[in-house]
């Protein structure tokens, strides 16, 4: 349907772009190599990929707080979070003010800041959400019900967000909801006629502001397909229920989001999660507060997502409670940063994680210093030793690799004539171990 524009005497008219990626073969992984090869090229942006936490809180007290600790341990960006209290349409003096003394603090100590804003699935009113061409009425639409984006409410709210980012100086945006592309029927909002343009005009307000917020620096968090038009990540597949589940759980289920969606998405392009505090339900059970008393869950959720490249919303009001949980985060991000490098590259899937035996991924960077890094899991009560065959195809290395467990010392290895080689791993118990291949 649509789009229903009219062209004026000696104008023009651009119509939506369409990339098509021809594959040479039916290989789920080489498909996926294509696939994010072309994603890195005609969106680079979404290569992008500070460290952030998501905050709960806009008290001047906590986001101080946080802020040091974001400094002290290496991470790069908060984004004040979904139940925060922060209001992004509330542009008075007082609100920009309070905002804008945030981001400076932070920008002083080297981190960014951000924040929410919900948009689709919200009931406004009558006369300003979405009518649907069924009823006549508002509701039962993608979700439920949004506002139309061409109402004059809607372009308000695009004047209110962007006002609010040039005023404070915000630099990242996560826009929940978004457009899902929702038809309205309505002939009375001002900026479309009818049915037929209501999805065409609205999209291309909604990426207006996207161009540009991505022409001035800011980053995109948008849970839908809009990386071609200055998106930067997306969310990584999960259900939001799933982050109710007990701790033990979460582990599993965080590694299975890591290695089932990262076939054609390149990990920067994704974002996770990680309750610091209840999200949802799950109770005390769930949750990783206090910090200190499940730090061996939290090490490890930390590992898995860093290790994949795989940046997860760190939603609570603190990173450490106690030094041990601090010095925690610090190796961790520490870790992260020396070799951030290859674990933004492409992820080669070894085995799939099902809880009874190991699983496993591993980065490949054929132009890089270290040309893989692979990392292994045991989610079971006992040490195990396993023989893998290694694919170092994608490594570009084709007779020797030099592979080191951690930080211990190199030995070189001798590929087979398929680009295998054979390696004989050790892991601890519910533990994990990486190896570097050069």
């Amino acid at each position: 349907m649509g789009p229903d524009q009219a062209i004026p005497s000696q104008g023009t008219f651009r119509s939506f772009s369409v990339y098509e990626m021809p594959f040479d073969s039916y290989d789920r992984e080489r498909k996926g190599l294509f696939t994010r090869k072309m994603y890195r090229t005609i969106a680079p942006w979404t290569t992008e990929n500070p460290i952030f936490m998501h905050l709960t809180s806009t008290n001047p007290e906590t986001v101080y707080r946080a802020i040091d600790q974001c400094a002290e341990t290496g991470y790069e960006m908060i984004i004040l979070s979904f139940g925060s209290g922060l209001n992004a349409e509330d542009i008075s003096d007082a609100n920009i003010a309070k905002y804008k003394a945030f981001v400076d603090y932070a920008r002083n100590k080297g981190i960014e800041m951000g924040c929410y804003s919900l948009l689709a699935s919200r009931w406004i009113s009558d006369e300003v959400d979405v009518i649907n061409p069924k009823t006549g009425k508002r509701g039962g639409m993608t979700f439920g019900s949004s506002p139309c984006l061409c109402s004059d409410w809607g372009y308000e709210y695009f004047h209110k967000i962007k006002t609010f980012f040039e005023k404070t100086g915000m630099r990242c945006f996560e826009h929940d909801g978004s457009y899902p592309g929702d038809f309205c029927a309505s002939t009375v909002h001002p900026h479309h006629k009818g049915l037929k343009d209501s999805q065409w005009n609205q999209f291309h307000k909604v990426t207006e502001l996207y161009h540009w917020m991505c022409e001035n620096g800011i980053y995109l968090n948008v849970p839908d397909f809009y990386f071609l038009n200055g998106s930067t990540k997306v969310g990584i597949g999960y259900r939001e229920a799933n982050w109710s589940l007990p701790r033990d759980r979460q582990l599993i289920h965080t590694r299975q989001l890591n290695y089932d969606c990262t076939f054609e998405r390149i990990p920067s392009s994704l974002w996770s999660f990680v309750p610091l505090v209840e999200y949802q339900g799950g109770g005390a059970a769930a949750t990783l507060e206090p910090l200190s008393e499940h730090l061996y869950e939290y090490k490890t959720l930390m590992f898995q997502n860093y290790g994949a490249g795989v940046q997860a919303c760190y939603r609570g009001p603190r990173l450490y409670d106690t030094p041990e949980t601090k010095k925690a985060v610090v190796e961790i991000i520490s870790w992260y940063k020396k070799y951030r490098n290859i674990l933004n590259s492409d992820i080669i899937h070894l085995r799939k994680p099902d809880a009874r035996d190991w699983d496993g991924i591993m980065h490949v960077a054929p132009a890089g210093k270290e040309k893989g890094l692979a990392m292994f899991y045991n989610p079971t009560d006992k040490e195990m030793t396993r023989d893998i065959q290694l694919p170092l195809y994608y490594t570009g290395l084709t007779k020797t690799a030099c592979i080191r467990e951690q930080e211990g010392t190199p030995a070189t290895y001798t590929l087979n004539r398929d680009y295998t080689v054979n390696l004989t791993v050790k892991i601890p118990a519910k533990g994990y171990t990486w190896y570097v291949i050069e």
